[in-house]
């Protein structure tokens, strides 16, 4: 404690003194400015080492008497406001510990300066008894022993000081600066101070014991040197790698010398052993190597200061003069001012390694950069540039390397291209998630980017030798590739940037436009796009029309009894008998039909599906994410073609079957009918509307924007792959598959394709009835038709047209007899057939199977309709509320006419669902109410009989 005291109080003192003592003149040597300065410096040591270092009581206060005294010296109270503001700006400040003392010290400052008389003793102050011995007065010597043995440090004994003018009043011959000035010259300029009559009253003490001599200057510049290249020495030891122990008793101000010198020594011996050290990547070697370099320089000025103070120290053995320690030129100082701009050069070098430990590769080329371009001392910008030329060597070859033969040499993971390890990547599936080859194999790690690219020079990098390696190793086409690095090939480096950015630009253009190429002559990539557009998204109408109807038959049909044989010939047949047939053979071959994951219950027509076949490297752009997606809108388009296909067949028949069949059963089933052919025109209707959308709102916009990135000039792989996802992305969100769960309910039960699922459920349901009803219509017809000849035939032959056994063996059939105000009797006796009696009339007969029939069709007629139009209701409000602007155009042209009124089925649901909630309490407060007055009622009863 008491050390860092005197080393802080001995700093201070310095450099006040330094500032204050006037410049030597021209004819007067900087020794003795030196030596006046420390003597004053010696003197004001010894003010301040007798002064007490108690706090007076009334240090606390220090805020009141200033303001007291502010208001006592100043008529306006302005100055004492303005003092109580700053103190309180004083106190908001953390570095100050001793406020209080600081502004008591000031107070103090401020008093008028009193001299401190002395009692005076005549026998004392007497010239004639000067030669008295006296009493010693207290000195500086007894308040500094116990201090000084705290820390081990012996300082020289001072003189007393004069009260009065506050300089020594004698100075003893032991007393020698030890700078090189004599004693005698000492003695000459303390007489040149003092005053006769000071002289005169300087108490005579005793003789003290001196402390043991130090080391001198030329001996300390002697071993300078080797101190300088870590090596200690007989005054200076170097006990660890970063701590060196100085000589106790030399005076502060030339411990403070070599306190200076002392930073470049240790500075040496950390970097030396950094140096040496062989571990670490490319640039971590590079960086001890320009340190190595650096420091070689440094040893050079080391060997020249060495000179110079051999010639100096050979000067002095020759003359034997210390006097001509004047003429040498060669002092502690000047040497420490001679390694100043090296000792900034290891101290930027020490920062370097010490913040480098944590980083690699692009990280500390960074560091480096940021202190050559952002740091305002011109040296350590020149010095970190000098630096980061010779380090980025390893970066520029990686990026050789890389840019014009598509290769990654980075043996310790420097370079901020990265292959990940497929062993350490986790499993993914995919069918689910876009990724390929081409986004896998090498990556960008945007904390190993160094400050000296940009992002965007980054980025060019990246596709550059990630296109070569595709197109050497996907591709197949490694000749060009070899060629490209032959003839375009050089060495980059850190001083030319701009040619840099240059050859980077070229090779862009030039590696982006042979991978496109490739990609869509060679491989066909934009036919591959245009046939799955073509047989996966339904864009070919004479090829799915074959289809749909060849496959019909077989499609109806269960699962389990499908084969694949069947499938591949009638799409082949589709193929011949469709304009397919003129399409690329290439094409065709990768076109296959196949039947999804079977289960139990399903039909043909739930399992088909078409598959385009991608190989690579196309499937980088068409990736099985992308199939998937595709499978999807190609499912979701098959179901609403089958019901298409359904319902225009039901059409047809009905049509065909409208002036014969149907028009015979008119009286009957007519009303029936006409509803089915209005459900129907709807179905249709939403059918139409649904398939315009998906197909010319949605694929062919989406396609056309498609065609417009792909075609682009300098069009990327990267932005191929990208405008195929929007592309697919577009389909999905516009087309009713991208939302897989309701935004509000959160149902997976409530999204938009689930509802079209169900609709088009509820239509071939429908399809269905129409279907049975049709074929109850014929069956009715062909019974009126057998009845009519039987009845003609009878009548021919002279005998009754109906009688009773046509009556009772036509129960369980609905013929003209049976209707309108004719109701058949109960036990009618039966007569022959033969009979020739009429028939009896008809009172009562019962309900026929026919009837339960026809009565079943049309309540699944009825509510099949009113599910079809409650659905139908329940999507258009959900497309009116929906953000995309495609989907409530959707809407508005399903209910064009606003024939359907939009509602919120669900909210209808609920609170119908709360009613009834409501009432069931209600019912139980009603049935609680009620046993609690006929329990009342009965005890009312009971006590009544008692009495």
């Amino acid at each position: 404690m008491a050390d860092s005291r005197l080393t802080r109080v001995s700093g201070t003192l310095t450099s006040l003194f330094e500032s204050l003592v006037p410049p030597s003149t021209l004819d007067q040597d900087d020794t003795d400015t030196e030596s006046r300065i420390d003597r004053a410096i010696q003197n004001a040591k010894a003010t301040i080492y007798q002064a007490d270092g108690r706090l007076p009581p009334d240090t606390n206060q220090a805020q009141d008497l200033i303001k007291r005294k502010l208001l006592r010296e100043n008529a306006s109270p302005e100055k004492a406001a303005r003092f109580s503001n700053l103190y309180s700006r004083l106190l908001a400040i953390p570095i100050l510990n001793q406020k209080w003392a600081i502004l008591y010290l000031l107070y103090k400052l401020s008093e008028p300066a009193l001299p401190e008389l002395r009692p005076r003793n005549p026998l004392t102050d007497s010239d004639q008894f000067a030669n008295i011995p006296r009493r010693q007065e207290p000195s500086l010597d007894k308040s500094l022993t116990s201090e000084d043995q705290e820390d081990g440090r012996v300082y020289p004994p001072q003189a007393p000081h004069n009260r009065i003018h506050g300089f020594p009043s004698k100075v003893r011959p032991e007393q020698i600066h030890r700078d090189g000035v004599s004693q005698g010259e000492e003695e000459e300029n303390e007489s040149a101070v003092k005053a006769p009559e000071q002289v005169a009253t300087e108490p005579i003490r005793p003789k003290q014991q001196p402390p043991a001599p130090g080391p001198s200057e030329w001996d300390l510049l002697r071993d300078l040197p080797f101190n300088l290249q870590g090596v200690s020495s007989a005054h200076l030891e170097f006990t660890a790698t970063t701590t060196v122990k100085l000589p106790p008793t030399l005076p502060v101000p030339m411990l403070s010398v070599l306190h200076a010198l002392s930073e470049p020594c240790l500075l040496y011996r950390g970097l030396a052993d950094y140096a040496e050290a062989q571990d670490g990547g490319l640039i971590d070697q590079s960086l001890r190597s320009a340190i190595n370099d650096e420091l070689r320089s440094y040893l050079n000025l080391v060997a020249s200061l060495e000179s110079e103070i051999r010639q100096a120290l050979a000067v002095l053995d020759c003359t034997h003069d210390p006097k001509a320690t004047r003429t040498t030129g060669v002092t502690l100082k000047r040497c420490l001012i001679w390694t100043r701009d090296a000792t900034m050069g290891l101290r930027l070098m020490k920062l370097i390694v010490e913040e480098s430990k944590q980083k690699r590769g692009g990280q500390m080329i960074s560091l480096i950069h940021g202190l050559s371009s952002s740091h305002g001392d011109p040296f350590v910008a020149s010095f970190a540039e000098r630096l980061l030329t010779r380090i980025a060597r390893p970066f520029y070859e990686m990026l050789r390397h890389w840019i014009y033969d598509g290769e990654l040499i980075d043996p310790f993971h420097e370079f901020f291209i990265t292959e990940p390890d497929p062993n350490s990547q986790p499993a993914i599936d995919h069918r689910h998630v876009a990724t390929s080859v081409w986004e896998e194999k090498y990556k960008i790690d945007s904390s190993l980017v160094p400050s000296i690219i940009s992002s965007e020079f980054a980025r060019k990098v990246f596709l550059i030798g990630k296109s070569l390696n595709f197109i050497r190793h996907n591709c197949g086409d490694s000749d060009w590739v070899i060629q490209y690095s032959k003839s375009n090939s050089k060495s980059l480096d850190y001083a030319n940037t701009a040619s840099l950015s240059l050859s980077i630009d070229v090779a862009y253009r030039t590696t982006m436009s042979r991978l496109t190429h490739l990609m869509s002559t060679k491989f066909g990539l934009f036919t591959h796009l245009a046939a799955i557009k073509k047989y996966m998204l339904l864009a070919q109408g004479d090829f799915f029309e074959l289809l749909i109807e060849s496959l019909a038959q077989h499609l109806d049909r269960p699962v389990n009894s499908m084969y694949r044989h069947n499938l591949t010939s009638q799409l082949e047949h589709a193929i011949r008998h469709s304009n397919a047939q003129y399409d690329d053979p290439e094409v065709l071959r990768r076109l296959d039909a196949r039947m999804l994951e079977l289960s139990t219950g399903e039909i043909g027509w739930d399992c088909f599906t078409l598959e385009y076949k991608i190989s690579a490297p196309c499937d980088v752009v068409i990736t099985q994410w992308a199939n998937t997606q595709y499978l999807k809108i190609f499912n979701l388009l098959w179901r609403i073609k089958r019901v298409e296909f359904s319902l225009n067949s039901t059409c047809k028949r009905c049509m065909t079957g409208g002036r014969g069949v149907l028009a015979a059963v008119s009286d009957k089933l007519g009303n029936d009918w006409k509803r089915s052919r209005c459900v129907v025109a709807e179905m249709v209707h939403f059918v139409n509307q649904l398939q315009y959308y998906l197909l010319f709102e949605v694929i062919e916009a989406s396609w056309e924007k498609l065609q417009e990135a792909l075609h682009k000039p300098e069009a990327t792989l990267d932005d191929l792959i990208e405008a195929h996802t929007t592309y697919l992305n577009n389909i999905t969100k516009k087309g009713l598959i991208g939302q897989q769960r309701h935004p509000v309910t959160g149902q997976q039960e409530d999204s938009l394709v689930v509802q079209v699922h169900h609709i088009l459920k509820c239509m071939l349901g429908y399809r269905e009835v129409i279907d049975s009803l049709y074929s109850y219509s014929v069956a009715e017809y062909t019974r009126r038709q057998q009845f009519s000849a039987k009845i003609e035939q009878r009548t021919a032959q002279g005998r009754w047209g109906i009688t009773e056994r046509d009556i009772v063996g036509d129960s369980r059939a609905s013929t003209p007899t049976a209707t309108a105000g004719r109701r058949p009797f109960k036990g009618a006796q039966l007569l022959p057939e033969d009979s020739d009696s009429p028939a009896p009339p008809i009172t009562n007969f019962g309900i026929t199977d026919d009837e339960t029939h026809l009565n079943s069709l049309r309540s699944r007629q009825l509510k099949l309709s009113a599910e079809f139009r409650s659905r139908l209701s329940m999507l258009l409000y959900d497309l009116a509320h929906q953000p995309d602007v495609n989907l409530r155009f959707l809407g508005v042209v399903m209910n064009f006419n606003e024939f359907y009124q939009p509602v919120n089925v669900r909210r209808q649901q609920a609170r119908r669902a709360r009613e009834k909630r409501e009432l069931e309490r209600r019912t139980r407060e009603a049935t609680i109410s009620s046993e609690g007055n006929i329990s009342a009622e009965r005890d009312l009863n009971s006590s009544t009989m008692k009495n």
